[in-house]
C-alpha cells in the first residue's frame, strides 16, 4: 500500500500540550489520582502513557502506577493478523480491582482495539471503571465506545490514515494524515 502525506495535523508543541491536558482532566475527573493506573496498549499507547504518567506526577506529586497492554490474542481479527500472532508481553504491576483503569491508546478508530483492551483487562479483576484516553480520534466508529479523553478530534475520510510518530519510537514527535495512493498505470 502506497500512502503519501496529505496533512500534519499535530506538530511536537502540540502534542506536548495535548498530553499535558489530558494529564489535568485525568486528575480533575478522579478528583487526584489514588485509586488511578494507567494502562498503556501497545505499541504507542506505552509512551504515551508513560508521558501521561510524568505529567501527573509533576502536577500531583505522586507517581501513578502504569501496566504494559498487549490486546494481540484479544483481538476479534487475530486470525487475520498472522498464523503465529508475535504476542508480547503484558505487565500490570498492581491489582485492578475497584481501581479505575485509563487505557492510553494513540489512534481511536473503529473502537476494536479499545474494546479488545477492556476484555484484556476485565482478565485481571474487576476495575471500579475503564477510562479511555486517545491522542487522537479520528472517527468512524463500529461499536459503541468513545473516549473520555482526547488530545485532538480529527475527522478523516476512510482512505486516510492517521500516523502517530513518536520520539521514542521514531525518533520524532508529529501526527499526520496520510492518504491511500492511487496505483500508477
Amino acid at each position: 500500500m502506497n500512502l503519501r502525506r496529505k496533512a500534519l495535523i499535530m506538530n511536537p508543541d502540540e502534542m506536548r500540550r495535548a498530553i499535558v491536558r489530558i494529564s489535568h482532566e485525568i486528575v480533575e475527573a478522579n478528583s487526584g489520582v489514588a485509586d488511578v493506573i494507567l494502562v498503556g496498549i501497545r505499541k504507542r499507547g506505552v509512551p504515551l502513557a508513560e508521558r501521561i504518567r510524568k505529567q501527573i506526577t509533576a502536577i500531583e506529586g505522586e507517581e501513578v502506577p502504569m501496566g504494559v497492554l498487549d490486546i494481540t490474542l484479544y483481538r476479534d481479527d487475530v486470525h487475520k493478523v498472522a498464523p503465529q500472532p508475535l504476542v508480547e508481553s503484558t505487565e500490570i504491576p498492581v491489582s485492578v480491582e475497584n481501581r479505575v483503569v485509563v487505557l492510553v491508546d494513540d489512534v481511536l478508530f473503529a473502537g476494536r482495539t479499545a474494546r479488545a483492551a477492556m476484555d484484556a483487562v476485565m482478565d485481571f479483576g474487576r476495575p471500579r471503571a475503564i477510562q479511555l484516553a486517545v491522542l487522537v480520534d479520528r472517527g468512524h466508529r463500529e461499536l459503541p465506545i468513545r473516549a473520555d479523553y482526547v488530545g485532538k478530534n480529527v475527522p478523516t475520510s476512510k482512505r486516510e490514515i492517521v500516523k502517530v510518530y513518536l520520539r521514542e519510537a521514531d525518533a520524532r514527535d508529529s501526527v499526520t494524515i496520510e492518504e491511500i495512493a492511487e496505483e500508477e498505470e
